[in-house]
């Protein structure tokens, strides 16, 4: 990816339009994945993340191949991002399909902030700040009457999940939320170390997508049951998973990275939306009322100090960033 550099208005515009279209892109996932119901929720995250990873692999191999020296130094830190790379669309796309698509996407979406917060309290030994506990209080809370309102629905309605099946999606998107976490400190931790974005992603996807490979073998046969469900694979793969990183790689290339962080926060409410107009699932107004707090949480812990943004906006370019990747520790 590229550096985000001083631009015009009009570049910050067309900056912006990128990386709102690959939220929007990122929040159809779960919705398209409910049009192939007989696709298993494995064989869904396999195809995306394990296709997606190994074609940003492909794209960026110029680049992995000029830095493989700095990779295979730092080749425990690419197999940790690697193995998260590989659990977290099974963790993820298994949420959503025991959960429900709203509640499993601001779940993992919601739950990964907090994640790297603990992760980088852990092991960088940063320490939490305020900020940080009053996200967290706010994420928390989201979550906890986003769950409730799901759990109150399974009781309801032709078809309506179990309890025991919406605490295990929770569960399980909660799971997703860490293993994001940890793939975005390994990419962090790589980027900082001299390794160019394009080949610390390229490799920890590519390897994450290799991984996914015997998965996709052993879940996949029913992606080629019909036109239908092929599609749905190669959507997954084509657009939200490839197209999306690349959008926003595009965006950040004219916009901060704080800025193109906060404008992500569209995913969320278009994962729920589409829910609700598309699936056909029904939110209640306490469910509404969580993704509304788990976003602010979202939003406490990457929109930085209107200061701060200045002061660094004026004394350099930001670094590198991965995709959707942001320090979230709230200094």
């Amino acid at each position: 990816m590229t550096r985000a550099v001083g631009a015009g208005t009009g570049s910050v515009g067309v900056g912006s339009l990128c990386v709102l279209l690959a939220s929007v892109l990122w929040g159809t996932t779960g919705t398209a994945a409910t049009l192939a119901p007989g696709v298993g929720p494995l064989a869904i995250g396999a195809v995306a993340m394990g296709f997606g990873g190994l074609l940003q692999a492909l794209v960026a191999a110029p680049r992995i191949v000029r830095e493989a020296p700095r990779l295979r130094a730092r080749g425990g830190v690419v197999l940790l991002g690697a193995l998260a790379v590989g659990a977290y669309p099974l963790a993820f796309y298994s949420s959503m399909h025991l959960a429900g698509v709203a509640a499993g996407t601001v779940v993992s979406i919601g739950s990964a902030p907090l994640a790297s917060a603990v992760v980088e309290r852990v092991v960088d030994k940063r320490r939490l700040t305020r900020r940080w506990t009053g996200g967290a209080a706010l994420g928390l809370a989201g979550t906890v009457l986003l769950c409730a309102a799901e759990a109150a629905q399974a009781h309801t309605g032709s078809g309506a999940r179990s309890v025991g099946a919406t605490v295990l999606g929770v569960g399980l998107g909660l799971v997703a939320g860490f293993t994001y976490a940890l793939y975005s400190w390994a990419a962090h931790r790589l980027i900082s170390g001299g390794i160019s974005s394009g080949a610390a992603m390229g490799g920890v996807f590519g390897i994450g997508g290799l991984l996914l490979m015997p998965v996709l073998l052993r879940t996949g046969a029913p992606l080629l049951d019909s036109w239908t469900t092929a599609g749905v694979g190669v959507y997954m793969a084509l657009v939200p998973m490839f197209l999306g990183y690349v959008l926003f790689g595009w965006g950040l290339a004219h916009v901060p990275a704080s800025t193109a962080t906060t404008l992500t926060l569209l995913e969320p409410a278009v994962a729920a939306v589409l829910a609700v107009l598309v699936v056909g699932e029904r939110l209640p107004a306490a469910g509404w009322a969580g993704i509304v707090l788990v976003v602010g949480c979202l939003a406490v812990l990457t929109v930085p100090g209107r200061a701060a943004g200045r002061s660094r906006s004026r004394g350099r370019d930001e670094a590198p960033v991965s995709p959707r990747l942001t320090d979230v520790s709230g200094r």
